[in-house]
């Protein structure tokens, strides 16, 4: 009994600080306006999550099967964007890299524009997926180099921003997607190409974070030639191992952002406009508890151990999916706010596990080129996901639902125990620290 109120208490105390650095953020200036940055990307990002699926389905004349080929495939293309930003931030700034980065994605989302067959669309939205996952991992490794030991506290106010720009953007899109025109389509495309101009402007206005590739200081002083003395993670087969089993504990987001509109749209009564209302409930949820979740998961071993969670949700989600096919549109609606209710409770339990455990098991000398590879993990996700769901789990029906919720449990018990396994050669005992020694297979 006195373990567990004083568990309570610690965790009080880590929420209270937590809400205090909304105001000021680990990092500083620089640290505030990357949170601006990444609130105006995110804005627009949602205006694009909101009506993408819509937009490629009734405008450009998808059908199911074609659209997830075409997000496959940037997903494909999103695959070499994390190493790629990883391996360039071990010997170039970060900060001209992520300038690039929204730069790029500019450009491409001005060309959906003018892009109306899919062979001219599979290019355009290839690169910018692979923008978009360069840029997620440059973040990442900005949140890490400012925020220090305080990463958990950073990352968990940058989800919230970034969240929070989701939810403004889909409120956006939904005024568009009411509207229903070709003409409101395009303004939404321009809204998303408007953020990353003005995300380049802010980042354009901060300093390099310490920490970049050209020499860093290892634990025992001294110093090494970054990235050439650095060990690569491609011949660390426990960092790889822990990537691999990472994949299917990133579906909460093919299923969000793919699923659930398409579902709706095919499968129930729901009025077509109440898709963005999916996003809406995922980014204003996760606002909320963000916080409190990363209060709860700040050590490595209980990130691996939200693993576990993570699967039992998205099972939960699933068997609601199989089970919301008839009645009547308002059964159908509450029902598949339901299921995005839990997908993003999963979301929350994906989010400390997967961020804490990438930069845990990562040694320091080499931390850029780790978490660009630990980045693979959503971007095959984000390739594999959309054709998971679209060419097999849908056209299964519900019984395509529960077999994927069961194989995703079952994946995320085996990942809880492959890190707490991997954990224990590490961490020291009861630690929760760096990992800065050599890692381990």
């Amino acid at each position: 009994m006195m373990r567990r109120g004083t568990g309570s208490g610690k965790s009080r105390q880590s929420e209270a600080g937590l809400l205090t650095q909304l105001r000021r953020p680990p990092g500083g200036r620089d640290a505030r306006i990357m949170l601006l940055a990444q609130l105006l990307d995110r804005t627009g990002s949602g205006v694009w999550a909101a009506s993408s699926v819509l937009y490629f389905t009734f405008v450009v004349g998808l059908d199911a099967r074609t659209l997830g080929l075409l997000l496959g495939a940037g997903g494909v293309a999103g695959i070499a964007g994390s190493p790629l930003a990883g391996r360039l931030a071990d010997r170039y700034p970060v900060r001209p890299l992520l300038i690039g980065c929204h730069l790029l994605r500019l450009g491409t989302v001005c060309l959906l524009l003018v892009c109306r067959d899919v062979a001219l669309l599979l290019p355009v939205v290839a690169l910018t997926s692979m923008g978009d996952r360069a840029a997620k991992t440059l973040e990442m490794l900005f949140a890490t180099r400012v925020a220090g030991e305080r990463r958990s506290t950073y990352q968990a106010l940058y989800r919230s921003v970034s969240n929070a720009g989701y939810a403004l953007g889909a409120g956006i899109a939904a005024a568009g997607l009411a509207v229903g025109t070709r003409t409101a389509y395009d303004l939404l495309i321009l809204g998303d190409a408007l953020s990353f101009l003005l995300a380049a402007a802010l980042v354009r206005r901060t300093r390099e974070p310490h920490g970049g590739g050209r020499m860093t200081a290892p634990p025992g002083g001294g110093t090494t030639a970054g990235p050439a003395a650095a060990r690569s993670p491609w011949r660390d087969p426990g960092y790889l191992r822990f990537v691999l089993m990472d994949i299917p504990m990133n579906l909460d987001d093919s299923i969000l952002n793919v699923g659930l509109p398409l579902w709706l749209v095919h499968r129930t009564t729901a009025p077509h406009a109440f898709v963005p209302a999916f996003l809406v409930v995922n980014t204003v949820l996760v606002v909320v508890f963000q916080l409190r979740v990363s209060a709860r998961f700040t050590e490595p071993r209980q990130a691996a151990g939200a693993a576990a969670r993570y699967g039992l949700l998205l099972l939960a989600c699933c068997t609601v999916l199989a089970t919301c096919t008839g009645g009547g549109a308002w059964t159908a609606s509450a029902a598949m706010l339901g299921a995005a209710v839990l997908v993003t409770m999963a979301e929350l339990m994906r989010s400390v596990s997967s961020w804490e455990l990438a930069v845990s098991l990562a040694p320091r000398d080499a931390r850029a080129s780790y978490l660009g590879v630990a980045g693979m993990s959503q971007s095959v996700q984000k390739s594999a996901g959309p054709l998971l769901l679209t060419g097999a789990v849908m056209t299964a029906g519900p019984a395509g639902w529960l077999v994927l919720g069961a194989a995703v449990t079952g994946l995320s018990v085996a990942q809880r125990y492959a890190c707490l396994r991997r954990l224990d050669t590490v961490l020291p005992a009861g630690g929760a620290a760096d990992v800065q020694e050599a890692v381990p297979a």
